[in-house]
């Protein structure tokens, strides 16, 4: 259980904590690199090129240096980064999947939710 996994996810500590410990339990893995945004959803759909750009730029790190084998976008309930209804942030998610997917990652990417008691949902 050595492989690595990429998140990107809000800066807040009581997000990717709880988004780390579930991508390792559920993909087994041993380490999972952080790429924080605050409001990392709404920062891939409607945020600057620069910022999107540099975001890109840490996952390619992560899976073509470290070898992540999945990358996932979290969204959160009550982000004060990005407020806006839990139905906006599940749409997001889903356009952030398929953001990230066109960077030609060559690795599963995946959505996640985490909801207002702080529990981790994939997002289809």
């Amino acid at each position: 259980m050595a492989g690595f996994g990429t998140a990107i996810t809000c800066i807040g500590g009581r997000v990717y904590e709880r988004v780390v410990a579930w991508m390792k339990a559920q993909h087994r893995l041993g380490f999972v690199d952080l790429i924080t945004v605050p409001g990392p959803d709404d920062a891939l759909v409607h945020g600057l090129v620069e910022q999107v750009t540099q975001v890109e730029a840490s996952a390619h790190i992560s899976v073509f240096q470290h070898g992540s084998t999945v990358v996932a976008i979290a969204g959160h309930h009550d982000c004060a980064a990005n407020p806006v209804s839990d139905e906006e942030h599940l749409e997001q998610i889903r356009q952030c999947v398929q953001i990230i997917r066109a960077w030609h990652l060559s690795v599963l990417v995946i959505g996640l939710w985490v909801n207002e008691e702080w529990q981790v949902e994939p997002v289809s």
